[in-house]
């Protein structure tokens, strides 16, 4: 086996199946017990512990262009917003990836399609609000270039309320965009390259790809939540970190199976 090259995305394995961009996306992170963590793990990985403990994380996010393969991108289908409630897994290898507890999204075909794979897709109205020329600052992100970051008054925020069953949750950060984050827990929070999921009775490892994020410091400005609940984890108080990016775009590569099967 050659060395890990984490925080460095991995090589991915081909055929790529799937391309789209992450924009706008807002991290708030609750320290959590690894007992917590532990029994929503798929057979084969455990959590993924930073300074001692397990992390939940709440993370809201504008897909665009979502693509099969290297095809064109999807009309309407391609373009949603997201929010997910996660944690974060480790195989023996030491293979970091996510464990996602629950993701929302707007788009009914992509829910039912995505669960059909295993993996937990809510419908649900979701919305993104932005201002501060956050749209500016996405595009020079995927770019790598700096845009108009720093504008007055910038912030960025979703709010979810759920189809069936009524959860939601409204939050948003006001991004510190002279500030960026480049700290260890930062780095294990978001230079994840895969899922872990349980399929057919079997944990699947999903790979992707993708440049590093460029991050930054955010304040909390608002945060209304029910969805951590939802998914099973009780979490006190105020997230202990809050983090914004532009975006980047990524790619996800072949499947493979923890036991070594295709």
């Amino acid at each position: 086996m050659g060395v890990d090259p984490w925080p460095s995305a991995p090589g991915l394995p081909a055929p790529i199946i799937m391309d789209q961009q992450w924009m706008d996306a807002v991290f708030l992170h609750w320290r959590i017990p690894d007992a917590v963590a532990a029994p929503f793990m798929p057979p084969g990985v455990v959590p993924d512990d930073f300074d001692g403990a397990a992390w939940v994380g709440l993370i809201g996010f504008r897909m665009q262009g979502a693509r099969l393969g290297r095809g064109p991108a999807v009309p309407y289908f391609g373009s949603f917003n997201e929010i997910n409630v996660r944690l974060y897994s480790r195989e023996p290898d030491g293979t970091r990836g996510v464990v996602f507890l629950s993701l929302d999204a707007s788009r009914l075909a992509v829910v039912l399609a995505a669960r059909a794979a295993g993996i937990p897709y809510v419908w649900s109205r979701a919305d993104f609000r932005g201002a501060g020329g956050l749209d500016a600052a996405a595009g020079a992100g995927l770019r790598g270039g700096a845009g108009r970051l720093g504008a007055a008054g910038t912030y960025a925020g979703y709010c979810v309320r759920r189809f069936r069953g009524g959860a939601w949750t409204d939050f948003a950060v006001a991004p510190e965009l002279n500030a960026e984050a480049t700290d260890p827990l930062s780095v294990h929070l978001t230079a994840r390259f895969g899922l872990h999921t349980r399929f057919r009775g079997r944990t699947l490892y999903v790979p992707n790809t993708h440049r590093a994020w460029p991050l930054y410091r955010a304040q909390l400005t608002h945060l209304e939540d029910q969805l951590v609940a939802a998914a099973g984890i009780n979490v006190t108080g105020p997230p202990g970190s809050v983090l914004f990016s532009p975006g980047v775009r990524t790619q996800f590569g072949r499947p493979r199976f923890l036991d070594g099967g295709s």
